[in-house]
């Protein structure tokens, strides 16, 4: 029968409202976050300020020190943690008497930039009254007094990927705090500076702060909405790699002209192997690449025909004339692997070309995992598709000896901070709970969606603590994450501010 989980699960919500009454909190949170919209955007604003992107030392380690002290005027107890890495900032917050703890995620840090692609500088925090394209002009920043538009977007690196969960969860407390509302639960925070580089120190992390970080649910706070913009929240997302390629030529740079056609050409070379990864209709050509992915539960398949199905309003937005895999809509792609190459670098182009060829070429690949497959498999299968393609694997720059015996040499660097999966039922008490609070704040039906297509640390969670773990996105789909011009549209916040109050308020209720 058509959506019969979608209907059971909203059911089973009807059966737990029975028994737990869910004040309705839209009316003081809204009221306070219209009176303090403006100082909201300026402690967002200070924060957004903040370098993050690593480039320096020390970046991270000062917006750890600003959320620290920002956090602490709320009543957390905080401290920055470190196992060699970028710093990590763990808090809580005890609620007397509650029984319930939830811990919330999110990250601080931030994508490299390329300023000069940027409309504005990344780091310095700009209002616009749309998307670039859209109202794209520079609006003056509010003052005491002015009206601020819901959908305004704010411009900056880590607006909407990952600050804003920090601002939204603290002006939620704000408003708790001021209407006499006492949290139903526990508050525990653990935000991330080092989640763009895959969190390479996180598994260390979790397992010396183990005590500290024990809750009752994991909510994590990150990820884009769904396309159609409805509150949302996700069971998966997909693990990550980065894998990086060389490959090698004449020793030295050579005229095109005296060698073309007779000195093996490097960026020939790349391109060839990374054509080779992939199918003319977009699947992934490497040998049993697929063997371990799992399936969709019959549950998940009934949440994504449950889904507005966005692939032609997205095609419009993107001006595409085709999709890579037009036989499925984005929400199942999402569900299977994906291997995308993410950087190239053999040379120049335009004013910066020259009639040479390279000594070397080299390519950064992004690999999106999919429950069931694993790093060292993944590993495993792509070097012995390499390998096939008749390429000799080396770990590092290659010696002369090497080059001269090789025809076809390549140097494989798989780069730290990989993690696999993670998955969750839809339908988890856990779920049923947060179901039947959020859809409480509106009337409308909490979208359940299976995966996201980007990744987060989770599967280093569910290894370290036991404790159930769903996603919680609040930022806008249109976003710019990792792009030029990231930017959060300020209802989305406004909203996020709503939801987490909620949740704070109500989850720990019997």
């Amino acid at each position: 029968m058509k959506h019969s989980f979608a209907r059971g699960l909203c059911a089973a919500a009807a059966v737990f409202l029975t028994t737990l009454h869910v004040v309705a909190q839209d009316n003081y949170v809204r009221e306070f976050r219209e009176a303090n919209e403006l100082g909201i955007l300026n402690d967002f604003k200070d924060l957004l300020s903040l370098p993050n992107t690593g480039a320096k030392k020390g970046m991270q380690a000062r917006n750890a020190e600003w959320i620290i002290d920002y956090i602490a005027k709320r009543g957390f107890v905080a401290k920055a943690v470190s196992a060699g890495g970028e710093p990590y900032v763990i808090a809580e917050r005890v609620t007397p008497g509650a029984t319930k703890t939830i811990l919330f995620y999110a990250h601080y840090d931030g994508q490299p930039v390329i300023e000069e692609n940027w409309a504005s500088p990344p780091f310095e925090p700009v209002l616009r009254a749309g998307p670039i394209g859209k109202g794209a002009n520079t609006l003056p920043w509010p003052r005491k007094g002015d009206v601020i538009n819901p959908e305004w977007r704010l411009f900056a690196r880590s607006a909407g990927d990952d600050k804003a969960p920090i601002i939204g969860l603290m002006a939620a407390l704000d408003a708790m705090e001021a209407a006499g509302v006492v949290p139903s639960i526990n508050v525990k925070l653990i935000f991330d500076g080092e989640e763009e580089r895959g969190s390479p120190t996180l598994g260390k992390i979790l397992a010396e702060n183990a005590d500290a970080l024990k809750a009752d649910l994991i909510l994590f706070c990150d990820a884009p909405l769904h396309q159609s913009g409805r509150r949302q929240l996700v069971f998966g997302m997909r693990g990550t790699t980065t894998l990086e390629l060389e490959t090698y030529g004449p020793l030295r740079p050579l005229h095109s002209g005296h060698y073309g056609n007779w000195a093996p050409n490097p960026t020939d070379s790349m391109i060839r192997l990374l054509a080779s990864l992939k199918n003319d209709d977009g699947s992934i050509a490497v040998d049993e690449y697929y063997d371990d992915v799992l399936a969709p539960t019959a549950a998940e398949r009934e949440a994504i025909a449950d889904i507005p199905n966005v692939d032609e309003r997205l095609m419009r937005e993107l001006a595409l004339a085709e999709r890579e895999q037009p036989s499925k809509r984005i929400e199942e792609l999402v569900m299977e692997p994906a291997i995308v190459v993410k950087g190239f670098q053999a040379g120049g182009v335009e004013r910066k070309a020259r009639n040479i060829i390279q000594p070397s070429a080299k390519a950064s690949l992004n690999l999106r995992l999919v429950k069931g497959q694993t790093l060292t498999e993944v590993e495993r299968k792509i070097e012995a598709h390499i390998k096939q393609q008749g390429y000799h694997i080396v770990r590092r720059p290659p010696s002369l000896e090497t080059r001269r015996n090789h025809p076809k040499v390549v140097r494989v660097d798989w780069r730290p901070g990989g993690y696999e999966a993670f998955k969750t039922p839809l339908d988890g008490p856990q779920a049923v709970k947060l179901v039947s609070i959020l859809d409480e704040l509106d009337g409308e039906n909490t979208m359940l969606t299976p995966t996201l297509g980007g990744s987060l640390p989770i599967v280093l969670f569910e290894k370290a603590l036991a404790a159930p773990i769903i996603v919680l996105p609040i930022a806008n789909h249109d976003n710019n994450q990792h792009g030029r011009n990231e930017n959060i549209r300020l209802q989305n916040l406004w909203d996020a501010i709503e939801i987490y109050a909620a949740v704070i308020e109500n989850y720990g209720k019997e």
